[in-house]
């Protein structure tokens, strides 16, 4: 039965195989492997269950389905000796691609080159703000290296992941280390934190926010849910007071009576006094709390508006679009529109018309006349 192996290869990159021989290779071993067009060393990340479970969970998995490629064998001392020539021949090959990317006057940077084991082929990684026509780089590439060549343009997580480095907490990039996705972090999971917005503090070295700024995300929003709202004003034993601010380590809350009076209560006794008044544990005068919870922008410091994974949330102007709405709804549904005066349909003979023929016509919703009878087109108004 061919067990299912997991190789990681230079940058942190790690692809599944499968392994056709009785025993299991050993974890951390070299072996070569199957690739497009040609063979690559790499080493043994995870095999058994726990490959099983990465296999059906991470973003390079199969999911279900088994592999079609296979490890081929064990890398022999010579195998390996030649694996490590090819790291001075990846920065060589990194500095004459960046020689060759200034001559075309291309805006993109090169990050990292990996030569494949048999060097049949050369990958090369580079970060762009936009699309890049490297057609023309491609083909000099081509001609200087003599191999195939292939150009990945990955965004600056992933430079980070493949680069790896040591983060600001003292411990290497949870990208390059555990973490099996990179899943995007905007500024909202900053706010239900009650994290500073400043971006020197919750972005990574990579310049957008921090992946482990996700961690205990869930942990603030079910807790959050047990305490009524920063701003609402509730009713306990001693009247109408204003919630101030809620501590959920240690359960406590702090409220502002009418007369600025400041307590804090334990969030079993808050309960109990708004139980005892009759009213439920949360906010019971109901207030507009949309812009307590929204990020409003002079929160934002403008270099972060540029290190969110999403655009950043401006709130219009309250209610500006929603009343004209409203408004003109209301008029499209009466019988006379409320531009025009009240009283011009109100007696006949008073709408500055000559004559008594104003009893025959009316005006419709939209301003039409009915009932002209033979009157002619030309007849007088009220001029």
């Amino acid at each position: 039965m061919a067990h299912l192996v997991e190789i990681a290869f230079k940058g942190n990159r790690k692809e599944f195989f499968l392994w056709d021989y009785p025993d299991p290779p050993p974890l951390n071993a070299a072996v070569i492997v199957d690739v497009e067009r040609g063979e690559d060393l790499g080493y043994v990340y995870s095999l058994g269950d726990l490959a099983q479970k990465r296999n059906g969970g991470c973003s390079h998995g199969c999911g279900t389905s088994l592999p079609e490629r296979k490890a081929l064998r064990l890398a022999s001392e010579k195998d390996r000796s030649q694996s490590k020539d090819l790291d001075r021949l990846n920065e060589d090959a990194r500095r004459k691609a960046m020689e060759r990317v200034k001559a075309n006057g291309l805006g993109m940077k090169l990050s990292d080159a990996e030569w494949q084991w048999d060097r049949k082929k050369l990958t090369l990684y580079f970060t762009a703000d936009k699309r890049v026509d490297f057609r023309n780089l491609v083909r000099d590439l081509a001609s200087l290296f003599r191999t195939r060549i292939e150009l990945k343009q990955i965004g600056v997580r992933d430079e980070a992941k493949r680069l790896d480095g040591i983060g600001r907490c003292g411990r290497q990039y949870c990208s390059a280390s555990w973490l099996p996705e990179l899943r995007p972090v905007n500024l909202g999971v900053a706010k239900d934190q009650r994290l500073s917005l400043n971006p020197s503090q919750i972005s990574g070295a990579c310049g957008r926010l921090m992946c482990c700024l996700r961690y205990e995300h869930e942990f603030y929003v079910q807790s959050r849910k047990r305490f009524p709202k920063e701003g609402k004003v509730v009713v306990t034993k001693l009247g109408e007071e204003k919630v101030m601010a809620v501590d959920i380590f240690r359960e406590r809350i702090t409220l502002r009576g009418v007369e600025g009076d400041v307590r804090v209560v334990s969030l079993a006794d808050f309960k109990s006094e708004t139980e005892a008044e009759g009213a439920p544990a949360v906010a019971v005068i109901e207030e507009d709390d949309s812009a307590s919870d929204e990020i409003r922008p002079e929160e934002i410091s403008p270099e972060l508006k540029y290190t969110a994974e999403h655009p950043v949330f401006v709130p219009r102007e309250a209610g500006s679009g929603k009343r004209e709405a409203l408004g003109e709804r209301a008029q499209a549904g009466g019988e006379v529109p409320s531009s025009r005066p009240a009283s011009s349909d109100a007696a006949p003979g008073t709408n500055g018309r000559e004559g008594g023929s104003s009893g025959k016509r009316r005006r419709g919703r939209r301003g039409g006349r009915r009932g002209r009878g033979g009157e002619g087109p030309s007849q007088p108004g009220g001029q």
